[in-house]
């Protein structure tokens, strides 16, 4: 910053004399003893108010909710009432219907076989990636250098890499 011109004091612009059109924030002289008096009122209400003692639920504390409350019976429809029974029936019978159906049970028979294929297709990879590091189960650490080609080469053929 060396060359630059410095700004003139602040000290050396006039004063206004009309005492109108002031940049600054300041207040004016008559309004700054009510505002000193304010602010300590201010803080000592505050003070007080935060500082009381906690109030104490009265009647209230331990009271549940009204959640807790059983409603009103309502009337019971007698109509309504068996045909719940016979929708409830109807729906227990498609229940077990349908559990017991050849498709789910193939469904469900080929899910457990592919649960089976794919983890045991993510075993085979990361034994491959393994021996390829030379770390783990599978590494290849004391192997010759054929006995590890044809290894990592049966690897990938489970793995199916090749």
């Amino acid at each position: 910053m060396l060359g630059l011109p410095a700004a003139p004091p602040a000290a050396a612009a006039p004063p206004n004399p009309k005492g109108k059109g002031r940049c600054s924030a300041a207040p004016p002289p008559a309004m700054t003893g009510r505002v000193s008096l304010a602010v300590p009122a201010a803080a000592v209400s505050l003070s007080l108010f935060l500082w009381s003692n906690p109030v104490n639920a009265g009647i209230l504390s331990g009271f549940s909710g009204l959640e807790s409350t059983p409603g009103p019976d309502l009337p019971r429809l007698e109509f309504l009432e068996k045909w719940n029974a016979e929708n409830q029936k109807k729906y227990t019978e498609f229940d077990n219907r349908f559990k017991k159906s050849k498709v789910l049970q193939d469904l469900l028979e080929k899910s457990r076989k592919n649960k089976e294929k794919n983890e045991r297709m993510i075993q085979d990879k990361y034994c491959l990636r393994g021996a390829e590091w030379g770390v783990g189960d599978c590494s290849t650490e004391g192997m010759s250098d054929q006995e590890r080609e044809d290894f990592i080469s049966e690897l990938k053929k489970r793995a199916g890499a090749e």
